[in-house]
């Protein structure tokens, strides 16, 4: 029996007359007319090709000269329908996206078959061009289509002519591919600009107006990461970027350990300042005590992992998985993991699971791929929920997301997200933020995040730099020794005629807050340190910003041998009422050996703000001050601190 396809080639054969100049010429122009009006335009025929050969019924002649199966007709069927999927203009504004078992514009239902639908309707009547519905697929719709591409891809319906064309062919099988047409969502800001959360360097304060400074301790680090970054890249970082206290602090110090079953220990000590003779560094350091962990309670882990189409990125979403892969080596069997993703709408992808099963948790990390919007407020809901459920009593939670910081969509104002993590840290479940990735770096939702979420912020923009924060500094920031920890330093006016904190511009407090213990303040986990410098100008030194008043009253110092009063507060975990220590400030509190090196990095980050206070101390004084005083470095830290200062001097000056 011969091909249904051969009698078509045949009959397409005799239907054409032998060549005739004039006809040929009529044949074209009744042609042209009636492919307008196939497509309801009443206007003049488009321009078309007239080289020999080409034109649709030549086209299509041709291809089906060329074939002579079944299966070849349909793929070439499936490669027109890709055309016109990816040829059709852009531009189509298609808001919502569709469900799994509708097309984009005519909702089908399931088990409908799409050839026979297109016949039916291609042949069905139609009262005008207007009333016309020619959005029906030549291929079945893709399972689900995110909203994104509905918005970017610009689909369109096949042409009439299109359709009388698939009409014969509507019972042989289609063997089609989806086709997923994903573009990066629209950027809500300037692509490539990063916000970060800081402030106006803290000024000169005169003593005698005002002689008492108050801030809440940070142990975060991300801003020294994002410098790194930044110089390792070519540039110098935005001054908005640098965190003082952040570099500082993202070096341990040679502090006394704490004594007498107390969390934690103060320790003052007075130094020449390195850029200016005539005034002095008062360094107050706080060592928190490592306890015996090897009976440590279960710990529970949510990881909240960012999964939308910005963390497709190799120093984003590929960085993360490798990263919680180190993490995960520093786990008990007895303690719990479940993964919450987040990328349009929030999932949990994989249940509370032991640690020591260790391939299920891996095999559920490498499954992850990037695609779609941020939906941060869902993300953020569902790993609380998920860590409530863990939990029981006498362990200990945390929450550790992992994003670039791009929240938009659901609470994306960073005083929002506040108030919403204000409340949620009430459960006793901690939020620690772990910050990937540049271009659309979100520092301000990160900190806001971590600040009210009784946790810490870090950047990682390398393999090292999760072997030292999710490794090596593990135990601190899994578990908590301290809560709402603030200092307050009173400074004697008899002493000291004006004073500045360096740094913690963001963690600033009222007064009355230190006493209130409704303020959140920041944690100090097992074995972290927190470092804070001041720098004072005695009474008398030329180093003096602002004239003495006329009408002042006499200073009243009872002990004038002092340079000031340290207080400090903090919680223990779980308990609602904080706990005082306070220490005076003298000239001969004894300085920990490496205190030069704190100075060193509070002068980097002077240098690379263009902070006034260093007057002629430039670069090369910082370098030597750094591996002056740089001591022991097992690790490496502070002689890559070395190193960024040089790559700073170089790029300022080329």
């Amino acid at each position: 029996m011969s091909d249904e396809f051969d009698d078509l080639k045949a009959a397409m054969r005799a239907a054409t007359p032998p060549p005739d100049p004039g006809k040929k010429a009529a044949d074209l122009a009744l042609a042209q007319k009636n492919f307008a009006d196939l497509q309801g335009s009443q206007d003049e025929a488009r321009l078309t090709s007239t080289r020999a050969g080409h034109g649709l019924l030549n086209g299509v002649k041709t291809m089906l000269n060329s074939l002579t199966t079944r299966g070849g007709l349909t793929a070439t069927t499936a490669l027109v329908a890709v055309g016109v999927l990816f040829l059709t203009p852009l531009g189509e504004d298609l808001m919502t996206p569709p469900s799994p078992v509708t097309d984009l514009r005519n909702p089908v239902p399931a088990g409908v078959d799409y050839a026979d639908q297109a016949e039916a309707e291609s042949s069905g009547p139609a009262d005008d061009a207007s009333s016309q519905d020619n959005s029906v697929p030549l291929v079945p719709p893709a399972p689900q289509v995110s909203d994104r591409a509905a918005k970017t891809s610009g689909l369109r319906a096949p042409t009439a002519e299109l359709q009388s064309l698939a009409e014969p062919m509507a019972d042989a099988p289609v063997v089609t591919k989806e086709v997923f047409i994903d573009r990066p969502a629209p950027p809500e800001r300037d692509a490539g600009s990063e916000e970060f959360a800081n402030a106006d360097a803290s000024p000169v304060q005169i003593t005698a107006e005002t002689p008492v400074s108050t801030f809440s301790v940070d142990v975060d680090t991300a801003s020294y990461s994002v410098i790194r970054n930044s110089l390792t890249s070519g540039s110098l970082p935005g001054a908005r970027a640098v965190r003082i206290e952040e570099m500082i602090n993202y070096f341990t110090y040679d502090y006394p350990a704490p004594e007498g079953g107390v969390p934690f220990r103060p320790t003052v000590s007075v130094s020449p300042t390195p850029w200016n003779a005539d005034t002095q560094l008062v360094q107050i350091g706080i060592q928190g005590v490592l306890p015996d962990l090897s009976d440590r309670p279960p710990l529970n882990l949510v990881f909240l992992i960012d999964t939308s189409g910005s963390m497709n990125q190799p120093d984003k979403l590929p960085l993360l998985v490798q990263s919680f892969r180190l993490m995960l080596g520093q786990l008990r069997p007895e303690d719990q993991v479940a993964i919450v993703t987040y990328a349009g709408s929030a999932g949990r992808v994989l249940d509370p699971t032991p640690a020591g099963e260790r391939d299920a948790i891996l095999a559920a990390l490498e499954n992850l791929s990037a695609g779609g919007s941020t939906a941060g407020q869902a993300g953020l809901q569902q790993a609380y929920r998920t860590a409530a459920a863990m939990t029981e009593e006498g362990e200990v939670s945390r929450v550790v997301l992992a994003t670039d910081g791009d929240f938009n969509v659901g609470l994306s104002d960073p005083e929002a997200l506040k108030d919403y993590i204000a409340r949620e840290r009430d459960s006793g479940t901690y939020l620690s933020v772990l910050g990937f990735g540049r271009g659309n770096l979100d520092d301000a939702t990160m900190q806001a995040l971590a600040q009210n979420g009784n946790g810490q912020a870090a950047y990682i923009d390398t393999l090292a730099e999760a072997q030292k924060v999710l490794v090596d500094q593990l135990t601190g920031a899994l578990f908590p020794i301290a809560n709402d920890v603030k200092i307050q330093v009173e400074f004697n006016p008899a002493q000291i005629a004006e004073y500045r904190l360096i740094g913690y511009e963001t963690r600033a407090l009222r007064r009355e807050d230190f006493n209130n213990d409704a303020v959140d303040a920041g944690e100090i986990g097992a074995g972290h340190s927190v470092t804070a410098l001041y720098e004072i100008t005695p009474v008398g030194s030329p180093a003096q910003l602002s004239d003495p008043l006329r009408y002042a009253p006499a200073a009243d110092a009872p002990q004038l041998d002092e340079l000031g009063f340290l207080r400090l507060r903090y919680k223990e975990p779980g308990s609602d009422s904080s706990q005082l220590i306070e220490l005076p400030l003298t000239e001969d509190s004894g300085a920990p050996g490496d205190n030069g090196f704190a100075a060193a990095m509070a002068g980097f980050g002077q240098l690379l703000t263009g902070a006034t206070y260093t007057g002629d101390w430039g670069w090369d004084e910082a370098i030597a001050a750094a591996i002056a005083t740089r001591g022991e470095d097992p690790f490496g830290y502070r002689t890559e601190a070395v190193q960024l200062m040089r790559l700073a001097q170089s790029l300022s000056t080329r």
